[in-house]
């Protein structure tokens, strides 16, 4: 009994991150199709019915319809579902790496910036200059909350990586598109130059990957194009939570 108590403010806390995520795929839906985000009702997009309360509890929901929808029997998106675990998977990590702080809300907040961007690329191959505008906010606003990036470092960081890629991008055109340098500007100014550079790092390293997957299953050339944004964001997470471990761990080998 005792146990289950304690577990409740975690599944409390995972439900909450699933719904700011559940929100999370409306907006990634809605913005391309030019549909308002906080206006109308939620529906299905074969049918057009309109959702009871029930049929949007995050995970749960998805789980008892047996993934589709009640009416027509469309299939709802896994994606929505995988979202919605992500966000209450962010929301638990964050609790438990900075505890309950501002610390932990603005970084379940960045990520939660970070997936919309990655999805949104993902889907449209195309980063909304809001979501680098909601980066920078965050930055801004982590300023007293994170002393240990100092000014200079945060200033280093803008340009450390998003210069190379915009020079590189001038050279060679289709290198890099003007969202993932502006990405890298917002996030150098968020985490400094040193998990910047780490994050960099991380997503060259998860796109090469990914890209050396789909040459050997011939679903890629080399001259195919990919949205890089997914694995900015990627390394961008992993340097935000865990980016002096991941420093520490590398630079001991050294």
């Amino acid at each position: 009994m005792l146990y289950l108590l304690s577990a409740l403010p975690w599944a409390l806390c995972f439900l909450l991150g699933a719904c700011f995520f559940s929100f999370l795929s409306v907006v990634v839906w809605r913005l391309p199709r030019r549909e308002p985000v906080v206006r109308g009702r939620s529906h299905c997009p074969v049918c057009g019915r309109t959702l009871r309360f029930w049929e949007l509890v995050p995970c749960l929901s998805f789980l008892a319809l047996g993934g589709r929808c009640r009416s027509c029997g469309a299939g709802i998106p896994i994606r929505d579902f995988g979202v919605e675990c992500l966000g209450g998977a962010a929301a638990v990590g964050c609790i438990f790496r900075f505890g309950l702080s501002p610390r932990a809300f603005l970084s379940f907040g960045v990520l939660w910036l970070l997936t919309a961007v990655a999805l949104m690329d993902y889907d449209t191959m195309e980063i909304y200059d809001r979501f680098h505008a909601g980066l920078i906010l965050c930055a801004l606003l982590s300023l007293p909350l994170f002393p240990e990036v100092s000014l200079a470092g945060r200033a280093i960081g803008c340009l450390c990586v998003s210069l190379p890629m915009l020079a590189l991008a001038l050279a060679v055109p289709g290198g890099f598109g003007g969202g993932d340098i502006k990405l890298m500007f917002a996030l150098g100014l968020l985490l400094g130059w040193k998990n910047t550079l780490l994050a960099a790092f991380l997503a060259i390293l998860s796109g090469g990957c990914y890209a050396a997957v789909l040459l050997l299953r011939g679903r890629a050339g080399r001259k195919s194009q990919f949205a890089f944004g997914p694995f900015l964001c990627l390394g961008g997470a992993a340097a935000l939570l865990y980016g002096g471990e991941i420093l520490a761990w590398y630079t001991a080998f050294w």
